[in-house]
């Protein structure tokens, strides 16, 4: 059978009808089921059109290889991480693309303990077996059972378990779920979280899941998709407004002005909250954008670990070093005590806290930092020659940086800039993202000096 393309650095993403359909994801899941030797496995879906069919298929490959397949139907994909260790299964599949375009859809595995599947063997091993067809014979005692209600009620009860209801302030948050799966799911939490008395009052935007996407693809992370937020929270009196992506495993904030809060700022406050309770205590970090993550992490006296890039890297960098929290600037954030996975519906319960607890708006909680270490903002590039271009930019800029790091991708530190230039695991994009101490424009003249060696 051709290669399946749709296998991504540490997840499946592909086009419908290009490189994935429904006989390629019954296959995958026939693949999983068997590599794993699973017994049990986990399945959601996201609001895609594409989605429910996929599901299907998938379920039909893992009940082929013996598997009792646990249905949540429409979920978030922490809702998935979440079941697979509560529900003591053997690994757990989401088919979701996120927050790529309306065309694609994908699948995020992970394993027993809900431990990603490591991409070097694990994922390399469901993508051979997928690949090559040879599969075991059909086993008896395969189906679908519908825990969907049973698994949400102990979801819901760990997300709200994150915070003190008696410490919340009556906050007003304007939540943007982009007519993605988050609806549903934050409905439950508000409905438990007014259950344990705390006085929080939301405003819904793009509330219910809709497969058209009427108001674009939720992509916070994107400028473009950022002032229908900004504008719902000034209007609402708001004061943060949460904004999800497709799958809700990310959540992006703002404050009461309607300023978009770059992730980098959120993962050095939510790393000095837990560093707080936890003294002493490991923080996992992506290697994009680290100067206030390790500036807050040291004057916190906490250890700061770096990891490459994406929720299989990180998450084993959690698990290795015990860390207590893991953040990403691309608003993934990771928590020890949530099966060592990534939510979007904990950081703003946390914010939610933050600000309750210490009286001052968000907008006061990040203002010092955003000064003190300017950045970019992950920019994008296609080029025509990736590696080349970024050949160029190393050897034109590597002899006078005071630190190097290949990590992920390429990171050179100057005196008082530094940036990181990498190729996307999911998308055929080169990313950059400069910082620096104290001065905007370094960041600027940064950003212009790799344009030119880049040729854009």
């Amino acid at each position: 059978m051709p290669p399946l393309t749709c296998f991504k650095a540490y997840d499946i993403r592909g086009t419908l009808g290009q490189n994935l359909d429904e006989g390629i994801a019954r296959r995958i899941g026939r693949a999983f089921a068997e590599t794993l030797a699973a017994r049990r496995v986990v399945l959601g879906r996201d609001g895609r059109a594409s989605s429910a069919g996929l599901a299907d298929a998938v379920a039909g490959g893992m009940m082929a290889a013996g598997v009792e397949v646990l249905d949540l139907g429409l979920a978030g994909t922490e809702e998935m991480y979440f079941a697979v260790s509560h529900l003591e299964a053997c690994g757990g599949i989401t088919v979701t693309a996120s927050h790529n375009p309306i065309s694609d859809n994908g699948m995020k595995l992970v394993g027993r303990g809900s431990a990603p599947l490591d991409p070097a063997s694990g994922l390399a091993a469901v993508r051979a077996l997928a690949e090559a067809g040879a599969f075991a014979p059909a086993r008896a005692g395969g189906g679908r059972r519908d825990v969907a209600a049973a698994a949400r009620a102990a979801y819901v009860g760990r997300v709200c378990d994150f915070v003190t209801p008696a410490a919340l302030a009556p906050l007003v948050i304007l939540v943007n779920a982009g007519n993605g799966a988050a609806g549903p799911t934050f409905d439950a939490i508000a409905a438990e979280l007014l259950r344990r008395g705390a006085p929080l009052a939301f405003r819904r935007l793009n509330h219910d899941p809709d497969p058209t996407f009427p108001n674009g693809i939720p992509n916070p992370l994107l400028q473009e998709n950022q002032p229908p937020t900004a504008t719902a929270v000034r209007a609402a009196g708001a004061d943060f407004g949460v904004a999800w992506d497709g799958d809700f495993d990310r959540c992006f904030l703002f404050d009461h002005e309607g300023r978009f809060v770059p992730g980098e700022y959120i993962v050095g406050l939510l790393a000095e909250a837990f560093l707080a309770r936890e003294p002493g205590a490991t923080v996992v970090h992506d290697p994009r954008v680290v100067w206030n993550t390790l500036d807050i992490v040291a004057r916190m006296g906490g250890r700061a670990t770096a990891s490459r890039t994406g929720h299989a890297f990180l998450k084993a960098a959690m698990r290795a070093a015990g860390a207590v929290y893991g953040g990403e600037m691309s608003a993934h954030h990771y928590f020890r005590d949530f099966v060592h996975c990534d939510s979007g519906m904990i950081p703003w319960l946390l914010v939610a806290e933050l600000v309750s607890r210490r009286g001052h708006p968000l907008a006061d909680l990040v203002a010092e930092r955003r000064a003190r270490f300017p950045s970019s903002g992950e920019i994008n590039f296609r080029l025509a020659d990736p590696a080349a271009a970024m050949a160029r930019v190393a050897a034109a800029l590597e002899a006078e940086a005071v630190a190097r790091d290949r990590t992920d991708g390429l990171s050179l530190s100057f005196a008082d800039w530094r940036f990181n230039l990498r190729a996307s695991n999911t998308e055929p994009l080169v990313r950059l993202n400069v910082e620096a101490r104290d001065s905007a424009a370094l960041v600027e003249a940064g950003v212009a000096r790799i344009r030119a060696l880049l040729g854009v």
